[in-house]
């Protein structure tokens, strides 16, 4: 691939990308990491990242996405084997592992998920990934970034092969944390909802105002909604950033995302989020 060529008022989005990576252990650091001038150079609004796990010896997705999703797309793009990440992979494999650009209109044969993900405003697909050290056959890590609306064009294809380290090493670490946490964290029982409760409960008023949130709407638009004022739903984000501890409306969103405090249900209707 050609040498990316950086433009002088772009440089600065760029050092604050890898500046901040090494900061990322969590997944809801991930999220918001993933939010910020990250965006400047791969647009998405849904980013699917694989990482192999060495004890089921395979590669283990998870998803990021600030906008719904249906269910079964959600559950596709998570499954290894499913007609459509399978498809993802082999694409890329075609092209010699290099990144890639997929138009999804004409990869709906492959799997009616396609046109799901069509139905949902998504024309196109940007993946790339990494191989194993000594084992090019096998996948080390892979990532699928889309944006409802949105044709990629060189530049991005180019961003995306350089920042791929970047982005590799960042997610690298978060499974590891998150992997490490797992193991030495306490199975969840009544004393353990208990403890969590006490330490931020969110209402159900709050819930719904932080789905809204999540939705992307202004304080403005979530008193339209909800039929309060401005005034009030601001005092409400200020609540729920205390309760979660979080610096800003993307981080309180990620962390809440983190410890399920949103369910699968979106406001308005019955598509899912992750």
């Amino acid at each position: 691939m050609s040498q990316t060529t950086i433009a002088p008022e772009n440089s600065e989005s760029l050092l604050r990308v890898i500046e901040a990576a090494p900061q990322v252990c969590r997944r809801f650091q991930f999220f918001v990491w993933s939010q910020g001038d990250l965006q400047r150079w791969i647009p998405h609004k849904m980013l699917v990242c694989g990482s192999y796990d060495r004890d089921h010896r395979e590669v283990v997705f998870d998803i990021f996405n600030s906008v719904p999703l249906p269910d079964q797309v959600v559950m596709s793009l998570k499954d290894t084997r499913s007609a459509l990440m399978a498809a993802a992979v082999q694409t890329w494999r075609k092209g010699r592992q290099q990144a890639a650009r997929i138009s999804l209109s004409q990869m709906d044969a492959s799997g009616g998920l396609w046109s799901s993900l069509l139905q949902e405003g998504y024309d196109q697909i940007l993946v790339h990934g990494l191989c194993r050290p000594g084992r090019p056959e096998e996948i080390e890590s892979f990532f699928v970034f889309a944006q409802p609306g949105h044709v990629y064009d060189n530049s991005a294809v180019q961003a995306l092969d350089m920042l791929l380290s970047c982005v590799h090493l960042t997610y690298q670490r978060v499974c590891v944390t998150e992997r490490q946490m797992s193991s030495t964290r306490q199975p969840a029982g009544p004393q353990a909802v208990t403890a969590y409760q006490r330490q931020a409960v969110i209402t159900l008023r709050e819930r719904e105002i932080l789905l809204w949130v999540r939705d992307g709407l202004s304080n403005q638009q979530i008193s339209e909604q909800l039929g309060i004022s401005a005034l009030t739903v601001k005092n409400h984000v200020q609540k729920i950033l205390r309760k979660l501890g979080a610096a800003n409306r993307a981080q309180a969103v990620a962390k809440a995302m983190t410890m399920n405090a949103f369910g699968t249900t979106q406001v308005g209707s019955g598509d899912s989020y992750i």
